[in-house]
């Protein structure tokens, strides 16, 4: 199982896909990356040499952050947003969606709550 930037790469994939398992390496960057070391895309990952697992290392180190160092900035980005008070930072402290129709689209997170007038009203007093 050949290792990339601390994560382990499934064998029978194409190399194409296999890249993809790396957080912060889509499709696109993934062949970006086999374009610029040359290799095909249609190679398994098993059947990569050592010398072009160390010449894509290489490349991915050189150029892009990935893996910890990407997903400490992300943090670092939202603490941030959280201690300047800004409206994404407010909907990052109460764990609600910042982006699109956030009315209706935060009821999984808000725990299905419905703020309509009938829907929770009691049933009518039985008349006596």
């Amino acid at each position: 199982m050949a290792r990339i930037s601390g994560v382990n790469i499934p064998d029978n994939k194409k190399i194409g896909i296999a890249l993809t398992y790396i957080y912060g390496i889509g499709s696109t960057l993934a062949g970006f990356v086999l374009k610029t070391t040359g290799i095909s895309s249609d190679k398994r990952a098993k059947e990569l040499t050592s010398d072009e697992i160390n010449k894509i290392q290489g490349v991915i180190d050189k150029n892009y952050r990935v893996e910890g160092e990407l997903r400490r900035e992300i943090l670092e980005n939202i603490k941030r947003l959280k201690e300047t008070g800004t409206w994404k930072g407010v909907r990052h402290m109460r764990k609600l969606p910042m982006h699109g129709r956030t009315k209706t689209n935060s009821r999984t997170l808000r725990g299905n709550v419905r703020k309509t007038m009938g829907s929770g009203k009691r049933p009518p007093a039985t008349p006596t």
